[in-house]
């Protein structure tokens, strides 16, 4: 009875469009990620992540605000909370990467950290198609399912990727007393597996919401 009584209430349908504007973010974000890996204008794109990264916060800022202000909300406050801040997290990491290159000044990155930035944003797209099936998930709930599990599949070959070029860093490095450069490698490969960590967490989240509403 409850359940109908909240699908004749109006509710906030902007939920949508914030969740579709954060999620293109974030897939620029990852484009530019992963063009600066492969040595493209690596200032330019660093550069692109800090601004749509700031974009994006602007963005989780309004879906928050609307959380608070909003009678009727498309599923449970604390989902669109959850959501917004996994997505924003994902960013936010992007961001923290492009600190680390930065800060190391770094325009070269190994083929498996390129094959991580390709990785990325192969999740970020996955995201960003789920999030408007989001809107009728009784009808694209299969779709959904499979968005997540695709995903964490990416998700599961990153960490693959990431102790290959670990141990490709060690077999570089160990005889050329560059400890240096090994150290901002691992830094680097460590950043981007969490990168795709972070996707792995939106997918369950989105999973998760799937499970509370079919």
């Amino acid at each position: 009875m409850l359940s109908l009584f909240r699908k004749m209430l109006p509710r906030e349908d902007r939920f949508f469009d914030m969740f579709a504007a954060h999620a293109k973010k974030v897939v620029g974000a990852a484009e530019a990620l992963s063009a600066l890996l492969e040595g493209k204008d690596v200032e330019g794109n660093c550069a692109l992540i800090v601004t749509l990264e700031d974009q994006a916060d602007n963005i989780t800022r309004d879906v928050l605000q609307a959380v608070r202000r909003s009678f009727i909300t498309p599923f449970d406050r604390g989902d669109i909370k959850d959501l917004i801040q996994s997505m924003d997290d994902a960013i936010d990491m992007m961001h923290k990467t492009v600190k680390t290159v930065r800060l190391y000044e770094q325009t070269e990155f190994d083929p498996r950290m390129q094959e991580m930035g390709r990785a990325v944003v192969e999740a970020a797209r996955l995201i960003a198609e789920a999030i408007p099936l989001l809107d009728k998930i009784g009808q694209n709930h299969q779709r959904l399912t499979q968005i997540a599990e695709e995903v964490t599949r990416v998700e599961g070959r990153s960490d693959e990727l990431h102790d290959q070029g670990l141990k490709a860093l060690y077999r570089i490095h160990r005889d050329s007393g560059n400890a240096m450069a090994y150290l901002i490698g691992t830094e680097i490969y460590g950043e981007l597996e969490k990168v795709l960590d972070r996707f792995e967490d939106v997918a369950n989240e989105i999973s998760g919401i799937v499970i509370e509403n079919v």
